[in-house]
């Protein structure tokens, strides 16, 4: 990818870009660079090197948090367009807690090298008021995803997340091991198991192997809205 081409992408997915100098974004520009990840592929982890900010361009990034017995728990999912700094823990240094990303699907990326961003930060108010202001939105989605698994029963967890499932792809087919489903909700794939069952025996899913198809979506959002 060419720097025009870098430069025309930050302008539509980073939302400071139009309040920086041209050195700046020059700086950003050529401290960047495209990669590639792997369906299933860490991209950053506890013991990874500091990732720095991305812009996803293709695919789909899962960010999420891990127990130190391995439970896995989902916080939010990552599309085209959009800009995380998740990855930058050695930037924003407020970030206390290991953060994980991996590629959902086969997913490239741009890479802004984390001392870029760092040094641009330092010397930008307002971009570095909206690095801060992004922590602070995942910072609610990390408090929402404790509130539900803390809190919140098991069927609806998974009906907000299927129902969630469907809204993001457009489509009434979720194409998910019940495995890979266990992940997200941070539980275990016999729990999940039982309950597709039980939203089976309901009509309201149609389970297959790897995949599962709303049939009366009214009724799975009602459970998702606790009505």
């Amino acid at each position: 990818m060419g720097s025009l081409e870098l430069a025309n992408t930050f302008a539509t997915a980073l939302p400071f870009w139009d309040v920086l100098g041209e050195d700046d974004r020059a700086l950003i520009v050529c401290a960047s660079h495209e990669m590639s990840f792997a369906a299933g592929e860490q991209m950053s982890g506890a013991a990874a090197e500091c990732l720095g900010g991305f812009v996803v361009l293709e695919g789909s990034v899962r960010v999420y948090l891990m127990s130190d017995e391995g439970r896995e728990v989902t916080i939010v999912r990552l599309r085209p367009d959009e800009p995380c700094l998740m990855g930058a823990s050695c930037v924003l240094r407020s970030i206390a807690f290991d953060v994980f990303l991996q590629a959902e699907r086969d997913t490239r990326c741009i890479l802004i090298a984390p001392q870029t961003l760092d040094a641009v930060f330092r010397r930008n108010l307002r971009a570095e008021n909206w690095a801060l202001n992004a922590l602070v939105d995942r910072f609610s989605d990390i408090m929402w995803t404790l509130q539900q698994t803390l809190f919140a029963s098991m069927d609806k967890r998974l009906a907000i997340f299927i129902y969630e499932e469907c809204l993001r792809t457009g489509t009434d087919v979720v194409e998910m091991t019940q495995e890979q489903i266990a992940r997200h909700l941070g539980s275990a794939r016999e729990v999940v198991s039982r309950m597709l069952s039980y939203f089976s025996d309901e009509g309201i899913v149609n389970v297959g192997r790897g995949r599962l198809e709303v049939v009366d979506r009214v009724r799975l959002k009602g459970i998702a809205l606790g009505a």
